[in-house]
């Protein structure tokens, strides 16, 4: 009886699953909270895009604009101070990209991203290097990504032009001052001093990082006392100093020595006041806290913040409570709070002797660019406030003892619910600051008119006569003056026009963009002696015609309706400002610009054998008509 022949195992023909986690989830599960942190980042950079993607240029870019395709690079241009803005970094900037593009928006846009991209990631890194580690981490992270006090910074790019540098700098002067004080080496010294100098290659502002890092190292990164904490970081950090000193020392008179519009006063005490209160009480504390919920619609460029009384003081109400908790719980609370009131205190300043005297006022204090720079501070402040130093991990002990009526645990559910509350509260309010900033933001006059008149001048007949005029306010306001004229504003524009001082059929731009025919309203003669003829010119003397009103000193247009013998050439005056033109036989017209002032002009026609007659004189604003 032969053996039965063993059995074959069937092999499967399905591959085992793979239970192994693939990479990403590997370095996810490695450290959870730098997972969750880069998620945040990403979409933080995401949606700031997205509102920047709706905006466009506005106000200060056509004019940084214009003046790049006016002018070569040179160190005046480069070097030349632009609202009191020493920029020559941005400039140059600006002028690679306007020439380049134009006045297209991707190549800004994605500027933009960039820059936020990189300030966000470095603040991280920050974080990590200073704090305790542990999920409250984020609270500080995302209080920076999804402030509506930057919200300007990320969507108008010659703020971002200037102040993502500069929060960049910030950010990595402060870590390198944070090695400095671990290490001692002083190659970190280096790298804080290239972070300041690169911030002051692109705004002036940037020099308020070095009084920020000094309180920095005294306020946290120091021990004792305040005199010995002073003592403390000038001894340690001595070298950094040294630098910083001569930095100082070269920029602040290389800047003063720069012509620039001279500095105005700030008006009245009552007047310091209500900026200060609005610049930190309505702006800056509800701003850090998701506000100002409501923005006051400013034209083309960013909304001002309007800020409800009621929100402002439950900002002022949260601050302060958070204030007092951190402060009772941890020693170092109060130094970081010392140090982010300190630096609101310099920025305050910095703009009462700035700005309040400037052509925005008092209304400063409701742009939030101003104080974008100040969220860095107060995010890394309320982070140490919240988790404590990281080099501070045994020694940063409880100011207080937690009364043991707070120790139950029906109490501990109470402060956990209210926590909670409140940070879907400030959330909440976070979202629909950004949504009404969205809303704003997308209404763009300036892209409208642009559009429309490059669409007009595809179309303009040949042979039209433009006149020259200011662009609407709202697409570059007055007090730019040149640079709201028309001729500045088109000049990185596909199609630029050709305007005429002198014309006998004047047509223009109107607030739309629309090509109308134009004419002369104004001041009018007074009629004249003759009745058939008006007042008469002729060769020789001049013929003196009133006019109903006095002309101040400015630069007209005229309108002059005549009749003419025949042909020749005819000299106007107004006061000391006169033109020459030409008359034609017959029945005619002319438009054309002089800079004078006075009760009466004058007509003098240089043919003996030409006699010409007016009832028509106007000095006055050339209009575009509205039929």
């Amino acid at each position: 009886m032969s053996k039965p022949e063993p059995r074959v195992a069937e092999r499967s023909t399905e591959e085992p699953v793979s239970e192994e986690p693939g990479r990403l989830a590997r370095w996810a599960k490695a450290d959870p909270v730098r997972a969750v942190a880069i998620a945040l980042i990403v979409a933080s950079v995401a949606w700031r895009a997205a509102i920047a993607d709706r905006g466009w240029f506005s106000q200060d870019e056509f004019v940084i604009a214009n003046r790049a395709i006016d002018t070569g690079l040179t160190p005046d241009f480069l070097l030349g101070v632009f609202n009191d803005h020493l920029m020559p970094g941005g400039l140059l900037v600006a002028w690679l990209l306007v020439r380049v593009d134009g006045f297209e928006g991707w190549p800004w846009l994605l500027l933009l991203v960039v820059g936020q991209a990189a300030v966000s990631v470095a603040f991280y890194r920050l974080l990590r290097s200073l704090l305790r580690p542990g999920w409250a981490l984020l609270v500080p992270l995302c209080m920076f990504l999804f402030s509506p006090l930057t919200l300007e910074v990320s969507s108008l790019w010659m703020v971002g032009l200037l102040m993502l540098p500069v929060q960049l700098a910030m950010v990595v002067a402060l870590g390198a001052q944070v090695r400095y004080a671990r290490t001692g080496r002083h190659r970190h010294a280096i790298t804080l001093v290239l972070a300041v100098l690169f911030g002051l290659a692109f705004d002036t502002k940037a020099l308020l990082i070095i009084p920020l890092v000094f309180l920095f190292a005294v306020f946290l990164l120091s021990t004792g006392r305040t005199f010995a904490s002073i003592w403390s970081a000038i001894r340690r950090f001595w070298v950094g100093w040294l630098a910083l000193a001569a930095v100082t020392a070269a920029y602040v008179p290389y800047y003063m020595s720069l012509p620039r519009p001279q500095l105005q006063q700030p008006g009245s005490p009552s007047g310091v006041v209500t900026f200060v209160v609005d610049l930190i009480g309505t702006t800056l504390v509800p701003g850090l806290l998701g506000g100002p919920w409501v923005w006051e619609y400013a034209g083309d460029g960013p909304p001002l913040v309007a800020t409800p009384d009621l929100g402002i003081w439950l900002a002022w109400a949260a601050l302060l409570t958070l204030v007092v908790v951190t402060v009772r719980s941890r020693r170092t609370a109060s130094r970081a709070w010392l140090l982010l009131f300190t630096y609101v205190a310099m920025v305050t300043t910095l703009f009462v002797v700035t700005r309040l005297g400037g052509a925005l006022g008092t209304l400063g204090a409701l742009v939030p660019r101003y104080v974008a720079e100040a969220v860095v501070v107060a995010a890394l402040c309320v982070g140490v406030a919240l988790l404590g130093l990281r080099d501070r991990a045994e020694k940063d002990t409880a100011v207080w003892a937690v009364p043991p009526a707070l120790r139950e645990p029906g109490a501990y559910a109470v402060g956990l619910v209210a926590a909670v509350i409140a940070a879907v509260t400030v959330s909440m309010g976070t979202l629909t600051s950004i949504a009404r900033f969205n809303d704003n933001w997308q209404t763009k006059h300036a892209k409208a008119y642009l559009d429309t008149t490059q669409a007009e001048l595809a179309t303009m007949v040949p042979g039209t006569d433009l006149v020259e005029d200011t662009v609407p306010y709202q697409v570059v306001a007055g007090y730019f003056y040149p640079d709201n004229l028309q001729s500045h504003f088109f000049r990185a524009a596909p199609l630029r026009p050709t305007f005429v001082t002198e014309t006998e059929a004047p047509s223009m731009f109107d607030e739309t963009g629309r090509i109308r025919p134009a004419t002369v309203q104004g001041i009018d003669i007074l009629p004249g002696p003759d009745d058939g003829c008006g007042h008469q010119a002729g060769f020789g003397t001049a013929a003196r015609i009133p006019l109903r009103a006095p002309a101040a000193d400015w630069p007209w247009w005229v309108y002059v309706g005549y009749l003419s013998s025949g042909d020749s050439t005819v000299t106007f005056r107004l006061g000391e400002g006169s033109h020459r033109f030409e008359v034609r036989r017959g029945l005619n017209q002319i438009y054309f610009r002089v800079q004078g002032a006075g009760d009466a002009v004058q007509l003098t026609v240089h043919d003996p054998a030409v006699r010409l007659c007016t009832r028509d004189i106007t000095v006055g604003r050339i209009m575009p008509t509205t039929s």
